[in-house]
């Protein structure tokens, strides 16, 4: 099936945005990040109009999902590149554009720091040994898939890079800390990082637990989350 691959591109910052749309012939089954392989290992890469252009800059790692690299508006919704197939896209039309929320480095690749500069300031790490107990096994495991891709920032409508308000990744890594942490004074300091920066600003549209490419259920971490702070106070 032939179809056509439409790209919000963006040399810098400071450039003005353009959109240049690419012919695509392949299997149904073929994943976007392949289709991003695909027309960067062209040679001239050529628009449909025949105009050639430069390869297309974007974010790859693991192609497994299991980085969260690839993570970019795919159809208008944030999606991982390598799990999402043609057949997902409905119709012979996809539009790949950067996240939104984050600032743009350049085509599809978008700065991330921010998610990382937020963990630092709530202090995501142990001060003492940690303590682990079969009850929490299997919610610290699936707190620990989160892949900081920023999908669900980027649909929640609380979240602003210029604001303290971290987003779900907070409550989603928090609870495995603070479920792990044997440090009184580190509890107490991590449990009210949470109140300011997370618990304070979140509208529970739920949003984020909806586009987790994880599958993550933010709500019942956020929920854990807040009882295990309280008794921990």
């Amino acid at each position: 099936m032939n179809y056509t691959i439409r790209i919000k591109r963006q040399e810098n910052p400071q450039a003005s945005p353009c959109w240049q749309e690419f012919s695509f012939e392949g299997s149904a089954d073929t994943s976007i990040a392949s289709v991003l392989n695909e027309l960067n290992h062209r040679s001239p890469l050529c628009e449909k109009s025949g105009t050639v252009v430069s390869p297309i800059a974007w974010e790859c790692g693991c192609m497994i999902r299991k980085c969260g690299a690839c993570a970019m508006r795919i159809n208008g919704l944030p999606r991982l590149a390598c799990s999402v197939f043609l057949r997902d896209c409905k119709g012979s039309v996809v539009t790949l554009e950067p996240l939104s929320k984050f600032p743009l480095v350049k085509d599809l690749v978008v700065d991330r720091s921010v998610i990382f500069e937020a963990l630092k300031r709530t202090k995501l790490w142990l001060e003492g040994d940690a303590f682990q107990t079969s009850y929490t096994h299997s919610q610290r495991y699936r707190s620990a898939k989160c892949l900081l891709c920023g999908c669900c920032l980027e649909v929640c409508p609380n979240f602003d890079p210029n604001s303290e308000f971290a987003g779900a990744v907070l409550p989603v890594n928090a609870y495995r800390i603070l479920n792990e942490e044997q440090d009184i004074a580190h509890q107490t300091e991590l449990a009210n990082a949470y109140r300011q920066l997370y618990f304070e600003g979140c509208g529970k549209s739920l949003a984020c637990q909806d586009i987790c490419p994880a599958g993550i259920p933010v709500e019942e971490l956020m929920s854990r989350f807040n009882a295990a702070a309280v008794w921990k106070r």
